[in-house]
């Protein structure tokens, strides 16, 4: 975690600051609410004392509508600090998601470093959730121990050892109750982490399942998930292992304690230093107890998984920049040449390129690490850890990184669909919410997709787009790189589940609809690159042939068994 990043406190302490307003106004009423439950056995007591004692029927009425008046404060503070709590802690948990959400989808990238998408998503459901709920147990921690102190007052003026055995018993019986939670914390922190990362490779393999079956690697998939269930499982049980030991451990103390000042209460009714009403007071009191004891039990227990949660949140949002922003002066109006000069990152080694701004260029190699490795590098993914690329003469690096994908769009060849309309998918990558994106269609052929389709482009797709075939899929994401006419376009095999017939109509419609702003092709279709103004060739992570794709296919025997083949 960087220095100066937050912490799993920072976290929790801004989700309660957020909420303090209506945090302060839920633990006023909790505080009415356990001071009315205090009051209940001393009513009855004075009843017992002043009315039943006496005989007398009046101040037993009087006495009991007194009662009933303490019961209507007590339900009524009760449901309105509930409501008040529990919102509150919805919304704290709404705030956390929206902080991650920030977070993940932050220009500068590194949230996702070394996670799974499932265990981002666990994240930001299932310990945004813990994190939230610790907002809630400000309130309740409030009333309870709100309620221990108006006891030991109330038990105090019944007799002072009674109310002394409170006041002294309480602080360390709340020492115990907290160094008991540590080994709660510890495995509660462990049981979200594996669950994470089971939720993680469930949503890996789900997504991947057509590759799966294709493969027949069924059994390696199963037998990988179950491997990783069973340690979340395995650390599940443990965690439940700890918080049932934790609050028996917690419930035999607070037993013991409830059962001493029942006893000291008898013993000294039967001294006569108190009178019968004050010892069923006393002894009302004492079971009263059982109540804040169990509260604060389940505060410190969920409390300690909260800051589990809190601390695998602020490892998120403390995550590392992939990049930083630079605070150059982006090209206005971008040319789009794109120039290359020792750029070395993984598969790449040292590769000088020059891109004519306007060009149609095609780049072709069997390694699939060092396209990747290229794609990152001008998508500003990861800057180079060598050399330096640069847009219209400013270095890429000195840009910031929202700037950047505003003028070169590198669209990968996985690209996902969202679950909406095929419109709105192609819409998602243009400016506004009107630019016509019918020649998008037209030139990536998501138009003909779109006769397919019984709603044509108002079709509502499947999650990823998992209603369409491949080559759709591929279609209609193409159209989305197209329509947000961006001055520099990368494209990542953009047709590779397309069909032959259309793949050759798609070849000459992009380079239509692309003239004049500079298109990069990542590719080794020779229907894309027959279409292109210049080949690159790279191998073994340099530049090792340059020309058009005719040429190439005439002189070069490496690159017709690339791309022939």
């Amino acid at each position: 975690m960087p220095a100066g990043g937050p912490t799993g406190g920072h976290v929790l302490r801004g989700a309660i600051r957020a909420q303090r307003r209506r945090l302060v106004a839920a633990s006023l009423l909790g505080m009415a609410h356990q001071g009315c439950e205090v009051m209940v056995p001393l009513v009855i007591g004075v009843i017992i004392d002043e009315a039943v004692a006496t005989g007398s029927a009046g101040t037993l009425l009087r006495w009991l509508l007194i009662l009933a008046a303490v019961f209507l404060v007590l339900s009524t503070c009760y449901r309105i600090g509930a409501r008040i709590t529990d919102g509150s802690g919805e919304e704290a948990a709404h705030r956390l998601r929206l902080q991650l959400g920030t977070r993940v989808l932050d220009p500068r990238g590194g949230a996702d470093a070394d996670r799974l998408p499932g265990e981002l998503t666990s994240v930001a459901t299932n310990d945004a959730r813990r994190a939230g709920l610790v907002v809630t147990l400000v309130p309740y921690g409030a009333a309870a121990l709100a309620a221990l102190a108006i006891s030991a007052v109330a038990l105090l003026r019944i007799s002072v050892p009674l109310g002394l055995l409170v006041l002294l018993g309480i602080p360390p019986l709340l020492w115990l109750g907290h160094r008991i939670s540590r080994p709660l914390e510890q495995r509660s922190e462990t049981e979200q982490e594996r669950a994470a990362h089971a939720s993680g490779v469930a949503a890996d393999l789900v997504a991947g399942l057509r590759v799966v079956k294709g493969m027949g690697a069924e059994a390696a998939a199963v037998s990988r998930y179950r491997h990783t269930s069973q340690d979340s499982l395995a650390a599940a049980l443990r965690a439940a292992r700890s918080r049932a030991g934790h609050e028996g451990a917690v419930l035999a103390l607070t037993g013991v304690f409830i059962a001493a000042i029942g006893l000291v209460g008898a013993y000294l009714a039967m001294r006569g230093s108190i009178s019968v009403g004050d010892l069923v007071a006393a002894v009302g009191l004492a079971q009263f107890l059982l109540g804040p004891f169990q509260l604060l039990t389940y505060v410190n227990a969920e409390f300690a998984q909260g800051r589990a949660s809190a601390r695998r949140i602020a490892e998120v949002l403390a995550a590392p920049a992939a990049v930083e922003p630079g605070g150059a002066t982006p090209p206005d109006p971008v040319a789009g040449e794109i120039r290359l000069r020792g750029v070395a990152l993984g598969a790449l080694r040292g590769i000088d390129l020059d891109i004519a701004a306007g060009s149609l260029t095609g780049i072709v190699t069997r390694d699939p690490a060092a396209a990747g490795n290229l794609l990152h590098c001008l998508a500003r993914e990861t800057d180079p850890v060598e050399g330096v690329i640069e847009l219209d003469g400013v270095p890429l690096a000195d840009l910031d990184p929202d700037d950047l994908r505003r003028m070169i769009l590198v669209a990968p060849h996985d690209a996902d669909l969202f679950e909406a309309s095929l419109l709105d998918n192609v819409r998602a990558g243009a400016e506004t919410a009107t630019t016509d994106v019918e020649p998008a269609l037209t030139a990536s052929a998501a138009d003909d997709v779109a006769r397919q389709l019984p709603d044509g482009v108002d079709t509502v797709l499947a999650e990823r787009g998992r209603s369409l075939s491949g080559g759709q899929r591929q279609r209609v994401a193409l159209a989305r790189a197209l329509a947000a006419e961006r001055p520099v376009l990368v494209l990542h095999d953009p047709t590779t589940a397309v069909d032959t017939v259309t793949e050759s109509r798609i070849a000459a419609r992009l380079r239509d609809i692309r003239r004049g702003r500079t298109t990069i092709l990542v590719t080794t279709s020779p229907a894309l690159l027959a279409v292109t103004d210049r080949v690159v060739v790279l191998d073994d992570g340099t530049v090792t042939a340059d020309g058009s794709h005719a040429q190439l296919v005439a002189a070069d025997e490496t690159y017709r068994a690339t791309v022939l083949t």
